[in-house]
């Protein structure tokens, strides 16, 4: 998790809005993840890495509709779930510091069906991670669960469990919770909350913003109505407002969000 939070400028959110979707991911995390940790030339070709299998080459595309409604599509990664745009940075970043120290992790992910399929896309086939995933029966959808269990990398361990992905979460939560146990089998999980995965879903709400406002040179800048699809609110937790200043927000209490 980040110390603290940068403050963009206007002048900093008018380049930005020119930028393609690849192009504004790698400014947000250069934010946040310093020459460091990872130099910038690399940090570059891992999300160009990361967005190579995506059917789109602009990665992301704003499909402009009748009476000002617009539809963000974030579908076009290989599982077909807007959940491939952030897990397939978040293993790109994760394999290089594993690389980096000479590392292995044991991934373990309960899902609903899109986490699952995405997480296991992400990883498959890298040398120094291996994923199990446990797949609730009867709980998600017949491609979802094709996507999860036709995988065929040896590094990929899915299981059909009973239950549904809430009742998965406790299990889960008391094996995390038993610190000795993480430690020795070197266990992590790449859930909604995993501050990488929220990093790069910042970008969804920038890009939206910067091809739906009017303009960026009123003040206060114009209101942006988003209306997110979600079931646990997950997508949510990529909110910019923390790192767009109070003056620069807009109206509307920064952005207007309504839960679909």
């Amino acid at each position: 998790m980040p110390e603290e939070l940068p403050q963009l400028d206007i002048e900093t959110l008018r380049q930005w809005s020119a930028l393609s979707y690849p192009s504004l991911v790698k400014e947000l995390c250069t934010l946040f993840i310093g020459p460091e940790l990872i130099p910038r030339d690399v940090l570059n070709d891992l999300i160009d890495q990361a967005f190579r299998r995506f059917r789109r080459r602009e990665v992301v595309h704003l499909s402009r509709l009748r009476d000002g409604l617009n539809v963000l599509e974030l579908w076009h990664g290989a599982t077909y779930a807007f959940k491939d745009l952030s897990l397939c940075c978040t293993a790109r970043f994760l394999q290089y510091f594993l690389e980096k120290e000479e590392k292995h992790v044991t991934v373990v992910v309960g899902t609903s069906g899109d986490t699952g399929s995405a997480a296991i896309e992400s990883v498959q086939g890298a040398k120094n991670i291996d994923i199990i995933v446990l797949l609730p029966q009867g709980h998600c959808t017949k491609i979802q669960e094709l996507q999860m269990t036709t995988v065929l990398s040896e590094n990929v361990h899915v299981f059909g469990v009973e239950g549904n992905s809430d009742e998965l979460d406790e299990p889960i939560k008391a094996v995390f919770a038993d610190v000795a146990f993480v430690k020795k089998h070197n266990l992590m999980s790449l859930n909604s909350i995993n501050w990488s995965r929220v990093l790069v879903q910042m970008a969804h709400h920038f890009f939206a913003y910067f091809h739906c406002a009017s303009s960026l040179d009123t003040h206060p800048l114009p209101p942006v109505e988003v209306v997110v699809p979600t079931g646990a609110a997950g997508n949510l937790a990529a909110f910019p407002g923390a790192v767009w200043p109070p003056p620069l927000q807009p109206s509307s209490q920064k952005l207007s969000w309504l839960l679909g």
